[in-house]
């Protein structure tokens, strides 16, 4: 029997339910759709998990025994919609490089199934280490558990804590409803708009000052704190006021090329290499920093091949026992040999050669999978998984797996000739898509165990849970996938010669990444800048093991959030800082400013109302999001505009620039006005 702690309300609670399971299925697809969608156009995924939680709690709530672990379970099942989907950022390149006409349902669905499931096994060890026993602040694992249990106590009627609940209730519903709002007048009628900057030269040196307005991001960067959003700005300093200016003034700008696309093209072309390499070696010097816990944690799993040791954990400790975890490790391995044999039979290669492929293949998967699973849980524990730059593990993982190829293919030469070159390329890309999918439900697990940690789930049920969302999401990936495909064609892929290239999904990741695998075994890939993003990260890793050292941990400069300072959008990183630094103010300010005796008290005040509506400004402008993805859609499909909400208001974009802009202060402003205005009221 199972050991209970002392005052476990929630013990005789049901969480793994059939409506639930079929309910989070729905979600899961539709979040999904909406997901491959918006990826394959702008390059972005959400993370589906909150505003899955607002639905789940909207239609439960018509449950009478429904409940908060429920509603959990429900949103951990419906995660996987926000990461799986992030295959897409490699696997259209086979469609680019012409190796593929379409997505075969079986090839694609079970490379899914089995990535996606490792991803799930490798960060179970790691639950203990990086959630029970860390700092990381886990944005939406915390935002959605402050969901979660808002929505609990608001819907209870012996609580006491009930009108404290429907002013935090309140406060999701007033954020939510601001964000959502921005968000419909910035993506749907177009009258605000989500980002902009100030381009200037030096000389003949061009960089900009960026701004976006996005308020969602501006809730994550408010739960992110001030280290990582420091470090963050970092980032942009090194891309855009050294790199950017530097490569810009060396390299001729084309007469026909604007200012600021130049600029871009450069940044996109060199420097983001600068921040994957810095991501790189940054990830892997996390991993040696958790080797520890992570032993400890597998020590502490491990209990339960000794003596059903497990039964003396209580509920909110218990994983999945060692025993299931190796029986679902050996099955998904051998699915992913399975899909990597049906890549390479096609190729009609020699018996020898062709399964020498599939167990390098499986083993560089398996391998490089687990290896990054403690660096992507790392990355969304410290900014969230929406921010969390997973493309930069698809590039390092498609350059380690096409060296490994190109070494294989020195040894036998007929590798690098088969099918005019493609077929190793497309090989690379095909096993990259794998280990991005072990990564991305690596990023996504541990974020989701955060939350259910704070609202005292049961981690092994949350683990079912997520593999079930896995299984579901693989099944509707394919099938979506070729709709788009058939419907709009990529860049530099289209399925019928008489469509319109210009209306084609940009697929920006799958054109990078289509473009390092080909670099690599066509022997013309620029190292310089990957190996300019590793000395950079490598000169940061001592300069942050010195600050903790000598502040007593009391600083520090993550090193991984700095290499996404240099590789994500500036626009997508100024909202995130400046919503970390608002924390750190608000803060201070209740510091300075409440009696002794208060200010403890004033400060979880403010730190509750201030997650809360920050968690609402994630919501509104994910839910908004969901619903646009729909009706884009379902407008281009019959023949519509992909804006056909637009108002489409002549010279507007200036104007539309500086109201996104008052659009942000004002959140600003009313976020810090009600987070200070609770500190006063208990004063």
């Amino acid at each position: 029997m199972q050991v209970q702690p002392i005052g476990d309300m929630y013990a005789n609670h049901k969480e793994l339910t059939l409506r639930g399971i079929i309910l989070g299925a729905l979600i899961t697809v539709i979040f999904t759709a909406s997901n491959v969608y918006l990826g394959l156009k702008v390059g972005l995924t959400f993370a589906s998990s909150i505003p899955a939680a607002v639905i789940s709690m909207a239609v439960l709530k018509f449950a009478k025994d429904s409940n908060i672990l429920e509603n959990n379970i429900v949103q951990t099942q419906a995660s996987a919609a926000g990461t799986l989907s992030s295959i897409i950022f490699v696997l259209p390149a086979l469609l680019m490089l012409g190796y593929w006409t379409g997505f075969p349902f079986w090839q694609t669905t079970i490379l899914c199934i089995a990535g996606g499931i490792l991803g799930v096994i490798f960060t179970i060890p790691l639950r203990y280490a990086m959630v029970v026993n860390s700092d990381l602040p886990y944005p939406e694992g915390v935002a959605a558990a402050e969901i979660l249990r808002a929505g609990e106590q608001d819907t209870s009627d012996d609580t006491p804590a009930q009108s404290d609940a429907s002013t935090g209730a309140k406060d999701i519903v007033i954020g939510g409803a601001l964000s959502g709002i921005v968000a419909f007048l910035t993506g749907g009628l177009r009258v605000l708009a989500d980002s902009a900057g100030y381009w200037f030269k030096a000389g003949s040196a061009i960089t900009q000052l960026p701004m976006g307005f996005s308020l969602a991001l501006l809730g994550a960067g408010y739960l992110v704190g001030v280290a990582g959003g420091i470090a963050i700005l970092l980032g942009i300093i090194i891309a855009w006021g050294a790199a950017v200016p530097i490569l810009t003034s060396m390299t001729p700008q084309p007469s026909d090329v604007e200012m600021s696309a130049f600029a871009m093209k450069i940044w996109k072309e060199n420097v983001r290499f600068i921040g994957a390499g810095t991501i790189g070696v940054a990830a892997i010097w996390t991993l040696l920093t958790l080797m520890k816990p992570m032993i400890e944690g597998l020590k502490i799993s491990m209990q339960a091949l000794k003596g059903g040791n497990s039964s003396n954990l209580s509920r909110m400790e218990q994983d999945l026992s060692p025993k299931v975890m190796i029986g679902w490790t050996v099955v998904m391995t051998l699915l992913l040999a399975v899909s990597f044999y049906q890549f390479v039979a096609d190729a009609s290669l020699p018996a020898g050669l062709a399964w020498l492929l599939v167990l390098v293949c499986t083993a560089v998967t398996f391998i490089i999978g687990f290896l990054v699973a403690a660096a992507c849980g790392y990355m969304a524990g410290l900014v969230g998984s929406s921010s969390s730059p997973i493309s930069g593990i698809g590039i390092i993982s498609i350059v380690v797996i096409s060296l490994i190829l190109l070494l294989v293919g020195n040894a036998y030469p007929q590798l690098l000739t088969t099918g005019d070159g493609k077929f190793v390329t497309a090989l690379a890309l095909f096993c990259g898509s794998a280990v991005l999918c072990v990564a991305t439900i690596s990023n996504d697990n541990l974020q989701d165990l955060k939350t259910g940690y704070l609202v005292k789930a049961t981690p092994w049920r949350q683990q079912i849970a997520l593999m079930i969302g896995v299984v579901v999401g693989a099944l509707v990936i394919s099938p979506i996938l070729e709709l788009l495909y058939k419907a709009y064609g990529f860049t530099g892929a289209l399925p019928r010669p008489d469509m319109d290239a210009s209306q084609a999904l940009g697929a920006p990741q799958a054109t990078l990444m289509t473009t390092i695998a080909k670099g690599i075994f066509a022997h013309n890939l620029n190292w310089d800048f990957i190996l300019i993003g590793v000395l950079i990260g490598a000169v940061l890793i001592v300069a942050d093991t010195l600050l903790r050292k000598t502040s007593a941990g009391k600083y520090s400069l993550p090193v991984l959030a700095v290499g996404m300072g240099i590789y994500l959008p500036p626009t997508i990183n100024m909202p995130i800082f400046i919503g970390s630094v608002l924390a750190w103010w608000i803060k201070n300010h209740i510091t300075k400013n409440s009696a002794a005796a208060q200010r403890e008290r004033n400060l979880k005040l403010a730190e509750r109302k201030g997650t809360l509506f920050a968690a609402g400004l994630i919501v509104g402008e994910s839910l908004i999001g969901v619903i646009m993805a729909f009706i884009i859609a379902a407008s281009v499909t019959t023949g519509g505009s992909d804006a056909p909400l637009a108002l489409k208001l002549a010279n507007w974009d200036n104007i539309a620039q500086w109201l996104g802009l008052l659009a942000f202060i004002l959140a600003i402003v009313i976020l810090a006005r009600r987070v200070l205005s609770s500190a006063k009221t208990s004063a």
